[in-house]
């Protein structure tokens, strides 16, 4: 059953392959040919530039129909478009054969994780199952197994949940995207990439997975490749990662060089004895814990987005919206949230790091809810929320409640999957439009969409008995009661966080579905989407309601030691601490999303022109959070312009002046100017060379006749 589990998304994607190579074959049997259109053609839209701005993706941005749509009749950040959107091009032949094979596959897959779930987390079966022998080479034995306890069967329900239900929003969402058998052969692959991620059973074949994410998820932002946009946001994703894995490989190696080896158990085992076990770094005896732990999260900062590695996340929304919801919801960021509490037993031993990991997450939570109070973008607010909620997961793991972490993992792939399929559904009706200063009065026309992303915001905001409700508090909580040296900052970061996530959920809700409709034409054109994307909302919105109650006692009450038994290794007594908190402390999370609402509801339906007010009279603030900390500027002025100038630096002056100088256009050049003159001497014609000869003799006999050569 876990060989199905993993392999069918696999096997999905390899199908889906072959349909889209042939497809493509026979659209173009002598190969294709690609025009790359700037996204300035025609006044449409805002392109990435190349350049030294290669960071900066366009603050509002419209998702093309399809790769070729947007390169016939782009949108503009407004999508005004009086163009109807039918498919510019043929769909690829087996279009519907690749969407129905990957995504029923993946349904199988996500019903048999559910009854994995129930045989390892309830019945107490754990799993491990040996698939073939990997690299063995000295010390370095690694195995490929696949290791299901009850940290991996979460894992696993979550991911193939939403992933499962990505799928069949797509069929809707996609349906005029000719490249659709490629589109569902990289979810499948991002799928499958994260499955193996998840039953890893040592850091090598975690490392396999966790690479295989990075590389899906560059093919995905990256789909529409025609647009500079996607191309730069795709390029971006992948680059800030490969900081963030060069730390985690060095971690991986950290722990090789201490246990010899990379197997779980065995790491886990040999962990009490490196306690006060120093290592040489760059000639610094730093704890060694402590080191390789911090060299891990460094690696989860860059896949989960945190603090400083958290600049990739939001220009993913080049991306299509089905694809922001799987790597927001269910894959690639929460990666580095498994990771840690996969390695709990290592960081349990190791408060520094444990410290790190609570500042940085505490920092993150209350960094990106401050962004998320101006964007105007619907994907970008909805991404800002997912990397505000990624710190309150690392606070959490911080606090040596890795339970609680996992649990708010969990309840936010249902509610944040919601947020970001509601927000498509929006885009869809609203002829592709995404900024929401455009929208307004929606709730009438899509009535449905409308109560859904309601419910998520509800979720999300922590509304009383929604899932997200039970998971925030607790993570909360767990902050105020723990014993880590950044507790304290890490509690008011994410009390603080709760209020600002309370205004810009609402303030979503309120601007795009209330008020009058600011472009009336689309809002008339505005209808609701297909069933195949209205199911997944429905699924996940229930999700987003009765996730929380069924599995809190489980994930944060006094069930965790018998659910997670040996997966997790929880700090010892914070569970019990968190249910004898002062009443005001347990009541301040709901007392912040009260008033975060309130607040909202004040700006922009009681008196709308408040904000407009705030920011006149706050232009630096304002264009402080609009431009995001000036965080792409910055490391555009630290890290890119250096590196464009030393690459220009050895391109001109290294390749052109020195190896071109002496090589091609120097000795070589000059060699040839010789044989061009030499060549010219050679003319074909036979008294030339008689005379030529004629020379020579008289020369020689000159030669003799003066002594040079008799002597």
């Amino acid at each position: 059953m876990i060989q199905a589990i993993v392999f069918l998304p696999l096997i999905g994607a390899l199908i889906a392959a072959v349909i889209a190579l042939y497809g493509a074959h026979a659209r173009n049997p002598s190969g294709d040919t690609v025009e790359h259109h700037d996204d300035h053609g025609h006044g449409h839209g805002h392109a990435a530039p190349v350049g030294g701005d290669a960071a900066l993706i366009h603050e509002t941005h419209s998702e093309p129909v399809g790769q070729d749509a947007h390169a016939a009749h782009g949108h503009d950040d407004h999508a005004h478009d009086d163009h109807a959107h039918g498919p510019v091009e043929p769909a690829a032949a087996g279009s519907r054969l690749a969407e129905i094979v990957t995504t029923t596959l993946l349904l199988i897959s996500a019903a048999l994780s559910w009854v994995t779930l129930v045989d390892v987390g309830f019945m107490h079966h754990d799993i491990r199952v040996p698939v073939m022998p990997w690299i063995n080479s000295g010390d370095l034995q690694v195995a490929w197994t696949l290791r299901v306890d009850t940290l991996t069967a979460v894992m696993l329900v979550v991911v193939t949940t939403v992933s499962s239900l990505v799928h069949l929003y797509s069929i809707g969402y996609m349906h005029e995207d000719p490249h659709r058998p490629r589109f569902f052969g990289y979810l499948s692959l991002f799928t499958f990439a994260m499955l193996m991620l998840v039953t890893a059973d040592n850091l090598l074949q975690l490392f396999f997975g966790w690479e295989g994410v990075g590389l899906a998820s560059y093919l995905l932002i990256g789909f529409w490749y025609q647009k500079p946009s996607a191309n730069a946001a795709a390029i971006k994703a992948f680059v800030v990662n490969r900081v963030g894995d060069f730390g985690f490989l060095l971690g991986i190696f950290t722990i090789f060089v201490l246990v010899a080896s990379t197997d779980f158990d065995t790491i886990f085992a040999a962990a009490p004895g490196l306690t006060g076990k120093t290592i040489n770094f760059f000639g610094w005896h730093a704890d060694a814990l402590t080191l390789a732990c911090l060299l891990l999260f460094m690696g989860a900062m860059g896949k989960s987005a945190q603090f400083l590695l958290h600049t990739w996340l939001p220009d993913a929304m080049e991306g299509p919206t089905p694809v922001s919801a799987l790597i927001h919801a269910a894959t690639m960021v929460t990666a580095g949230v498994f990771m840690v509490a996969r390695m709990s037993p290592l960081f349990e031993l190791a408060p520094t790091a444990q410290a790190v990991v609570m500042f940085f997450g505490g920092t993150t939570a209350l960094f990106a809810a401050t962004i998320g109070l101006v964007q105007n973008d619907i994907k970008r607010i909805v991404a800002y929320s997912t990397c505000s909620q990624l710190g309150y997961m690392f606070v959490a793991l911080g606090a040596g409640a890795y339970s609680v972490g996992m649990f708010h993992l969990f309840t936010h792939a249902f509610f944040k999957a919601l947020l970001f399929l509601g927000a498509g559904s929006v885009i869809h009706a609203m002829h592709h439009e995404q900024d929401i200063r455009h929208m307004g009065g929606l709730k009438d026309r899509i009535p449905f969409t409308y109560a859904v992303m309601v419910i998520g915001t509800l979720a999300l905001t922590g509304f009383p008995l929604t899932a997200g409700y039970f998971s925030k508090d607790a993570i909360i909580e767990a902050a105020y009661v723990s014993h880590n040296p950044m507790a304290f900052y890490g509690f008011l970061m994410t009390v603080v966080a709760a209020l600002l996530t309370s205004f810009y959920s609402w303030r979503l809700i309120f601007k795009t579905f209330h008020g009058e409709p600011a472009d009336r034409k689309h809002y008339e054109a505005a209808h609701e989407s297909p069933l195949t994307m209205t199911i997944p909302l429905f699924v996940l919105a229930f999700g987003a309601l009765a996730a929380g109650y069924p599995f809190k006692e489980l994930f944060a009450g006094h069930g965790v030691e018998e659910f997670f038994r040996e997966s997790l290794k929880m700090h010892p007594g914070i569970i019990e601490e968190m249910h004898h908190i002062p009443a005001g402390i347990a009541y301040l999370p709901t007392v912040m999303m009260v008033v975060g609402f309130l607040v909202s509801y004040l700006f922009y339906i009681r008196r709308p022109y408040l904000p407009v007010e705030l920011a006149t009279q706050h232009p630096l603030l304002y264009n402080f959070l609009l431009n995001k900390w000036y965080f792409d500027e910055l490391y555009d002025v630290i890290f890119v312009r250096p590196a464009k100038w030393i690459g220009r630096q050895l391109w001109k002056k290294g390749d052109g002046m020195l190896i071109d100088g002496l090589g091609p256009d120097g000795i070589s050049a000059r060699v040839l100017d010789v044989t061009r003159g030499v060549v010219k001497l050679q003319t074909g014609y036979l008294y030339h060379y008689a005379f030529a000869m004629l020379i020579g003799v008289a020369g020689l006999i000159t030669w003799f006749m003066l002594g040079g050569g008799g002597r």
